[in-house]
């Protein structure tokens, strides 16, 4: 029972980003709406010379970016800790009500897989963040209004645009994997709370990319 809710926590997660990144949905979905107003962010700021709005923007995309990333470098050491106090976990589940306790073996490889999350994290985050920086760098290269005709400043604006949408992705990527993270946390206690978990996360995640209120004043402005 253990490997299937595994199996289905797994392919669960992998379906879940078929479905928000890669089918029709994703067209209504609260990511793709906020990628539209990346674009018109962009060019609103190709039209004008003061740019410091549009860096201060920047500046926070990447603290957010660094902050999980940080984050995810702290939960890792935490996995490696809990590794190493493997004896005493075991020794406070045999405490605890739960069905059947948990062999040393399956502990260390459920704690292995938790890490292996986090670094997933970790990387989608410390891309993001690089990723945040080379937007800005092109947000840099845009011709003042001055120094170009509208066509040269819009396409190198898009340029920015489509390097922030992709920073964003990545991010979002990142972040999804701290939520399964949590779900995954419900393997710790039973096969049947993982199932729960990833469930309840699913939904969660669902209803606020395509149910929310946030996504509703979007829709409704256009």
């Amino acid at each position: 029972m253990d490997w299937i809710a595994f199996g289905f926590f797994a392919a669960a997660w992998f379906l879940f980003e078929i479905v928000n990144d890669h089918s029709f949905l994703r067209n209504h979905s609260l990511s793709m709406l906020m990628a539209r107003r990346r674009r018109e962010w962009m060019l609103e700021m190709a039209s004008r010379d003061l740019r410091m709005i549009d860096t201060q923007i920047m500046q926070s995309l990447q603290n957010g970016a660094a902050y999980f990333g940080s984050a995810s470098i702290l939960a890792i050491g935490g996995c490696f800790a809990l590794l190493g106090a493997t004896d005493q976990v075991l020794e406070i589940y045999r405490d605890l009500p739960v069905e059947t306790e948990i062999p040393r073996e399956l502990f260390e490889l459920k704690v292995f897989g938790l890490t292996f999350i986090f670094v997933y994290s970790f990387f989608k985050f410390g891309w993001s963040h690089r990723l945040f920086n080379y937007c800005s760098i092109l947000i840099g290269s845009v011709p003042m209004v001055d120094r170009a005709p509208l066509e040269v400043r819009k396409k190198a604006a898009l340029e920015a645009a489509e390097m922030n949408i992709i920073a964003s992705r990545h991010f979002t990527a990142g972040l999804r994997g701290i939520f399964f993270a949590l779900a995954y946390l419900g393997w710790f206690i039973n096969p049947w709370m993982l199932f729960g978990s990833t469930l309840f996360v699913i939904g969660v995640l669902t209803r606020r990319n395509y149910f929310s209120a946030a996504r509703r004043v979007l829709k409704d402005s256009e």
